[in-house]
C-alpha cells in the first residue's frame, strides 16, 4: 500500500448529491457556485455551500468550487467577490481557468485559497505543468488525453500536487480548446455553455465526395473507466482521482464514488476520514456509459463509439429464442428493466414487463431476434437499492474509563473526556461493567462508530443507563467540535510570475479580459488576439483538435488519403486536418 495519501473528487450538481458522494466515501467534492462555472446548468447558492462546507468538514473532506469559465472584464471583479465569500464560509479551493484571476492572486485581491489549474487550461504538457508549477499553484489537473508514461513525467517534475481523471464522459478536443459549440451556435464551451456537437451525427467524405463512413456519431467517444490503471497511477504520484459528472444524477454519483472507494482502499491511505457503510454493492457497468475505454492510459484503443452517444450499460447476452409475445434469454432481469440492441447500426430498445424465468415479455418484440445481443441500460432492482441503501459514514472511536473518566480518541488521535458523576459502589461490578459497555456501543445516529472500549478502572460509579447514554451524547458531541476546531486547512502559497512555455498566443489562449492578457505579457508570453467570443467565426482556423482520429478509425492510417471532411446533418462541412507525428486530428472552421 501506498505511504502517500490521495484523495477521491467526486462531482456534485447540488447540497443533496455532494451529501451522498460524501457518505459513498468521497475525500473531497467540487461543486459549482453561482456563476462561472463550466456547467451553467449546476450553479449553487453560498449559503447551500456552507452548509455542505460544515458538513464535509466532519469527515475531513474538502470542498473544491468551480470557477473555471473565461471571464470578461466585468465579470472579473464579480469572480473576485465570489473568491472571498467562498473563502469566508471555509471553502477549500478553487478551480479555474481564466489567467485574470490569477493576476487578481498576485495584486493580493485574492485571499490565501487554495488554486487549482482546470482541465480546461490544456494542460496536456510537461511544459504546460512545469509552468504553473513555477507559478506556485496547488494543483494542476491533467488533460485525460495522456498516457501513465506523460503522468508519472509530470508527477515526478512539479512540487504542486497532481490530479487526474479516473472516470466518466470524455470530450473529444483537449479541454478549452474546443470551439465547436461557439461555432454551430454561440454557445461557448469556455463559458459553461457546451451544446454538445459531438455528440450529433455526422458523415466522412473525402474531396471527391465519396462517402467513407455515413451517418455515425463520428466525434462522440465512449466513458472513460481507469479502474484497472489505480495502483499505477498511485505508484506515479498522482495525489487526486476526479469522477467527472457534474450533470449526473444522484445515483450515479453515489454508486461510482461508492465503487472507487472501495478500489483506492486497496492501494493506498486516503486524505479523509471515517468508514463507508454501503446498503449495496457498487457495480459501474449497471449505470451511464456509452461502453468504457481507458482512452490513452496504457496504449492506443478503440474510443469511440460510432453507432449512439445514449447509454448502452452492462452487457446481458444472447436472445435464446423467440416467441409471439416473450423471448428466452440466460440472464436475470426485472420488470421495468430498460434494454438496448444494436440493429442496422443504430440503437434501439424497450422496457421489459414481466419476468417469468428465463421468459421475458417486453413491452415491444419489435426487432427481437434470435442471436440478438442485448444490453440493460437501466438496472429497475439496481436503481431500488440504490435509492434504498441509506448508505453512512462514519468515523472510528475508542472509548477508555479511568480514573472516573470517559476518554474518546477518534481514529485521527482527536481527543476529549469527560468525568463520570460520582456515584455509589456497584453491588454487582461485572454487571454494571457490561452495561457500560453496551450503552457506550450505541452510537445511534452519530458520526462515529466504536472501534474498542477499555475499561481500566477497578470501581464503577453506579449510574443509570439513560445517565451514562446522555455522558456518551454529550462526550460524542464535543468530539464532533474538537475535529472541527483541529481541521487543517490548507492555504494557498504567493502565486508569482513565470515564464510561459511559447512567445506568443493566438485566440487559443481564451482571453476574454485585459487582466488575463497582462498576465501573458508579464510571463512573456504576447496574446495577438482575444478569445473568439469577441468575433465572428474566420474560416479556416482550429476549432477542435483531438487524439481521437477519424483517419486511424476507418483503417487509413497507411493508405494515400485524399482531403478528407466532416459533414453535420445540415450539410456543413468541416475541412479535416491530420498530424500524423502527434496522432491528433483537427477540425477546421467550414
Amino acid at each position: 500500500m501506498s505511504m502517500n495519501s490521495v484523495e477521491l473528487l467526486a462531482p456534485a450538481k447540488n447540497f443533496e448529491t455532494a451529501i451522498a458522494a460524501i457518505n459513498s466515501g468521497s475525500d473531497a467534492i467540487y461543486i459549482g457556485a453561482t456563476g462561472f462555472g463550466a456547467r451553467k446548468n449546476a450553479p449553487n447558492s453560498l449559503s447551500d455551500i456552507e452548509k455542505l462546507v460544515n458538513y464535509a468538514h466532519k469527515f475531513y473532506v474538502r470542498i473544491h468550487v468551480v470557477i473555471n469559465t473565461i471571464l470578461n472584464n466585468s465579470e472579473l471583479e464579480k469572480a473576485i467577490e465570489l473568491v472571498k465569500n467562498l473563502y469566508n464560509i471555509g471553502v477549500d479551493a478553487i478551480i479555474i481557468q481564466d489567467m485574470g484571476l490569477l493576476k487578481a492572486a498576485i495584486d493580493g485581491k485574492l485571499p490565501p485559497i487554495q488554486i487549482h489549474m482546470s482541465t480546461q487550461c490544456d494542460n496536456r504538457t510537461l511544459e504546460k505543468a512545469k509552468f504553473f508549477d513555477s507559478l506556485g499553484v496547488s494543483r494542476v489537473i491533467l488533460a485525460r488525453e495522456l498516457s501513465q508514461e506523460n503522468i508519472e513525467e509530470i508527477c515526478k517534475s512539479v512540487n504542486c500536487e497532481v490530479e487526474t481523471f479516473i472516470h466518466g464522459a470524455l470530450c473529444v478536443s483537449y479541454s478549452g480548446q474546443c470551439y465547436m459549440s461557439y461555432a454551430n451556435g454561440r454557445r461557448s464551451a469556455n463559458r459553461g455553455e457546451c451544446a454538445q456537437p459531438c455528440r450529433k451525427k455526422y458523415s466522412l467524405i473525402d474531396e471527391n465526395g465519396k462517402v467513407l463512413l455515413k451517418d455515425k456519431y463520428l466525434l462522440s467517444l465512449k466513458d472513460f473507466n481507469a479502474s484497472e490503471s489505480i495502483e499505477k497511477l498511485i505508484n506515479c504520484g498522482v495525489k487526486s482521482f476526479k469522477i467527472e459528472g457534474r450533470l449526473k444524477d444522484i445515483n450515479y454519483v453515489r454508486n461510482v464514488t461508492a465503487y472507487y472507494n472501495n478500489l483506492i482502499n486497496k492501494y493506498a491511505k486516503r486524505t479523509s476520514s471515517g468508514k463507508v457503510f454501503a446498503g449495496f454493492e457498487p457495480n459501474v457497468d449497471k449505470t451511464f456509459n456509452r461502453g468504457y475505454t481507458d482512452y490513452f492510459i496504457n496504449e492506443r484503443k478503440q474510443c469511440f463509439n460510432f453507432l449512439s452517444p445514449k447509454s448502452r450499460g452492462e452487457r446481458l447476452g444472447k436472445v435464446k429464442r423467440v416467441f409471439h409475445n416473450y423471448f428466452e434469454i440466460d440472464a436475470k432481469l426485472h420488470p421495468q428493466d430498460g434494454i438496448c440492441f444494436i440493429q442496422n447500426g443504430e440503437m434501439k430498445g424497450f422496457l421489459v414487463n414481466k419476468v417469468v424465468g428465463n421468459k421475458v415479455y417486453p413491452n415491444n418484440m419489435e426487432g427481437i431476434t434470435t442471436g440478438l445481443l442485448l444490453y440493460r441500460n437501466f438496472d429497475a432492482e439496481f436503481e431500488k437499492q440504490l435509492n434504498n441503501s441509506n448508505t453512512v459514514r462514519r468515523i472510528g472511536v475508542k472509548f477508555e474509563i479511568s480514573e472516573n473518566c470517559l476518554n474518546a480518541v477518534d481514529e485521527d488521535n482527536n481527543s476529549v473526556s469527560i468525568a463520570l458523576p460520582v456515584g455509589e459502589i456497584a453491588k454487582n461490578p461485572e454487571k454494571l461493567r457490561q452495561t457500560y459497555i453496551n450503552q457506550l456501543e450505541k452510537t445511534g445516529d452519530s458520526d462515529f462508530y466504536v472501534l474498542d472500549i477499555k475499561i481500566n478502572s477497578a470501581s464503577l460509579p453506579f449510574v443509570p443507563v439513560s445517565k451514562i447514554n446522555e455522558i456518551r451524547r454529550e462526550l460524542l458531541s464535543l468530539l464532533s467540535k474538537e475535529r472541527l476546531s483541529n481541521f487543517n486547512r490548507i492555504v494557498q502559497n504567493p502565486i508569482n510570475y513565470g515564464t510561459f512555455p511559447v512567445k506568443k498566443m493566438d485566440y487559443r489562449a481564451n482571453v476574454l479580459n485585459n487582466e488575463a492578457k497582462e498576465f501573458y505579457k508579464n510571463c512573456g508570453c504576447e496574446v495577438t488576439e482575444f478569445a473568439l467570443e469577441f468575433r465572428e467565426i474566420p474560416s479556416g482556423i482550429e476549432l477542435m483538435r483531438c487524439k481521437h482520429c477519424l483517419k486511424y478509425a476507418a483503417d487509413l492510417c497507411q493508405k494515400p488519403c485524399k482531403k478528407l471532411y466532416l459533414v453535420d446533418e445540415k450539410g456543413k462541412k468541416y475541412p479535416l486536418k491530420f498530424d500524423c507525428k502527434n496522432c491528433e486530428m483537427v477540425v477546421l472552421s467550414p
